[in-house]
Formats: C-alpha cells, structure tokens, sequence
C-alpha cells in the first residue's frame, strides 16, 4: 500500500491530533473527516482525486489513527465536535467544503449546530446521525470495555480484525485491513479502542437530530446500499430531514464506502462540490 502520512501535529483540548493537506493551497478547501473505528487512511484514494482541483484537509481524531492516545481521553462525539471546530480555526478555514463518514458526521452536525461552525457545502457518507445506532456487539463492548480491554492481544487482534471487516461489504484487501487495524494493537492502542467504544453515547446525536432542518447550506447524502451498520434506509431518513439535501445511493458498497466503491463516491463527491452555492 502507498504511504499516508500526516505530517502536522495540532495540540487540541483532547490530546494531540495528527493532520496534513494536499494540493495547492490557493484552491477551494475540503475537509474531510473519517469515522470509528477508522482513520483518514480511508480517505486516501478520494483525498488524492480531489486534491486536483482542491486543497484537501485530512486528520486523525484525538484517539484514532496516528493522533495522541492516552487514560482518561476524552474522545466522545461532544470532545471530536470541540477539537473540528477548534481545528477549523487552526487552519483558519471560515466557510469550507466538508466530507464526513460514520462519526465524523455527527462529528461535522455537532459543530456547525452546537458550535457555531460555518461550511459551504456538507457531504454526509454513512453517517451517525440518527437514533438507534450501534450494532449489539458495540453496545456489548460499550458496557463491558474493561472486560474487553483485557483480552489476550491475539484474541484482541482477532475481534478487531474481524470487526473492521465486516464494514465491508466486498472484503478489504489484507493489506488495507492490516493498515485500519493496527492503531487499535499494542498496550496503547488495545485500550483507545475500547476506550471510543465505551464514550459512544447516542446522547450525542440526540441533543443535534431535531435540529437538522436548521441547516442552510447544501447538504448531500451519499449511502452504500449494501450498509450492514447502518441501513441505508437511515439515509433516506436525514436526507428528508435536511432541507433541499440531495440523496445518493451506491450500489455495490456497504458502510465503507470509501474502499467498496471510491470511483463512485469520488465522481458523486466531485459533482457536488463543483456546484455553484
């Protein structure tokens, strides 16, 4: 697999979080935000055809991927959304484009609705945004992480491989899996993992989800039809929930949409955010 790194360190509220860009600075911003249990490596084939005509900011959350992970972190939605908005400032980025998956939406909903973050334009890939949601292996996990964090690593890497997998609905290439799931391995990463599980409070998206006729600006809703976390019949759900928002669905690709089908979630990212606002 080629090289993703992210050269930049930010010193948020919740612990160190590793960022870069691509693409010429001068061009229209994007920023894009990846979900649980993920990192922005699953953004790379997309961030790489959008930095073509766009500067594209990626990131791990505090927790996740090569970010800071440590006791105590707070890495609920209510820190992420805190750590974007003050991230946004960093960049200094007033009204961007946004491309969120899985947590990172509620993440992107949480800051623009609760802390006052401004985008021209939200694309919402799978999201978490609506109750319920959590398979009943998170929500296991969620009320025994001190168990599960002392598992024999071996049977730790076999759960969390096996997990990641099934974000899938093709089958992920090993290499890939390999790369989503290593963060989560060793004496530091084995507990960050339950650790975000057991912080996964649906009273996140609760105190935001009434509010989402609220947003102004445009508003996409990109779905893999073959989503086994969350069904695509949610998608439809928030589209109708966000006024004027459009709605995509991607044949053949299940909550990862990024790795199932990047050629169609590309070419239906690109067409949004060339559209005048």
């Amino acid at each position: 697999m080629s090289a993703w790194q992210l050269p930049e360190t930010f010193p948020s509220t919740s612990g160190g979080v590793r960022w870069g860009s691509l693409g010429d600075p001068g061009q229209d911003p994007v920023v894009l935000l990846h979900g649980t249990p993920f990192s922005s490596y699953v953004w790379r084939s997309v961030a790489r055809a959008l930095a073509r005509r766009h500067q594209v900011f990626v990131w791990d959350m505090p927790g996740y991927g090569a970010s800071e992970k440590f006791a105590g972190q707070d890495v609920s939605l209510a820190a992420q959304g805190r750590v974007f908005t003050e991230l946004l400032s960093h960049w200094g980025l007033e009204e961007p484009l946004v491309v969120a998956h899985d947590f990172g939406g509620a993440v992107s909903l949480r800051a623009h609705l609760l802390h006052g973050a401004r985008y021209r334009a939200l694309a919402l890939v799978d999201p978490v945004a609506l109750a319920p949601w959590g398979s009943p292996f998170f929500r296991l996990v969620g009320e025994h992480s001190e168990v599960f964090e002392q598992l024999p690593p071996a049977l730790h890497h076999a759960l969390v491989r096996e997990y990641v997998s099934s974000a899938s609905g093709q089958g992920l290439h090993p290499a890939v899996l390999d790369r989503l799931i290593q963060p989560w391995l060793g004496d530091v990463g084995q507990p960050a993992f339950y650790r975000q599980i057991a912080q996964a409070d649906q009273l996140h998206t609760d105190e935001v989800q009434d509010r989402y006729g609220e947003i102004g600006f445009p508003t996409l809703v990109c779905w893999g039809e073959d989503d086994t976390w969350i069904p695509v019949a949610k998608g439809r759900e928030l589209s109708a929930r966000i006024p004027g928002a459009a709605f995509e669905p991607i044949a053949g690709a299940g909550h990862l949409v990024q790795e199932d089908a990047p050629a169609e979630l590309t070419a239906a990212l690109v067409a949004f955010l060339q559209q005048p606002s």
